[in-house]
């Protein structure tokens, strides 16, 4: 086993420990909203928005878009569990402003071991065989934060699925003061109706 497994293993039975009455908490979130945000370990939304456990849903992904799981977990979120909220939260210093599709399928066309960033550029240096299997996933990279956030906004308010009542917030996240910061126009772009 490794060390890491052993730390994570050791991390639970203190959590058990001290778990109390958590056991009795409702499955819908307490304060009825949702966010979906970056997967990041900088980020840690229990923090920044001042969550404890049961109060909202948290949905993670690489770059905290909008793909179709996130909204499909978003919809189960207000359809069965009752949110009335969403905030979409991207963050500064985001590792998939630093690659294109393109590069992705490179890189794992060439091997499918962990690539390098050296000098601002993905470098592949495994040794395995890779695949071209990369070329079929629309990756959800970003160019622009702002731009990216109001995006993710207006997909999830145009959704079919999505009632219009929902208001959906548009955030980006200071990953160097922990701030969030509002992007107007996505919070514009998601009011309720």
């Amino acid at each position: 086993m490794s060390q890491i497994y052993e730390e994570v293993l050791k991390a639970n039975e203190l959590y058990v420990s001290t778990f109390g009455d958590k056991a009795q908490l409702a499955t819908p979130p307490s304060r009825h909203f949702a966010i979906l945000t970056c997967m990041d370990a900088r980020l840690d939304p229990a923090k920044f928005a001042g969550l404890k456990e049961g109060d909202a849903h948290v949905i993670r992904n690489a770059g905290g878009r909008a793909s179709d799981d996130a909204i499909r977990s978003l919809v189960i979120s207000y359809k069965l569990l009752g949110t009335r909220e969403w905030f979409i939260i991207h963050h500064t210093d985001c590792g998939m402003e630093t690659f294109s599709d393109s590069i992705m399928e490179e890189l794992l066309e060439k091997s499918l071991q962990t690539a390098v960033l050296e000098g601002g550029q993905w470098k592949d240096v495994g040794k395995t065989k890779g695949s071209s299997e990369g070329k079929y996933i629309r990756w959800l990279t970003i160019k622009n934060q702002p731009l990216s956030v109001i995006e993710d906004v207006l997909r999830v308010r145009n959704h079919p699925l999505v009632p219009p009542e929902i208001p959906i917030y548009g955030f980006i996240y200071d990953v160097k003061s922990g701030k969030l910061i509002e992007v107007e126009e996505a919070s514009k772009v998601g009011k309720a109706k």
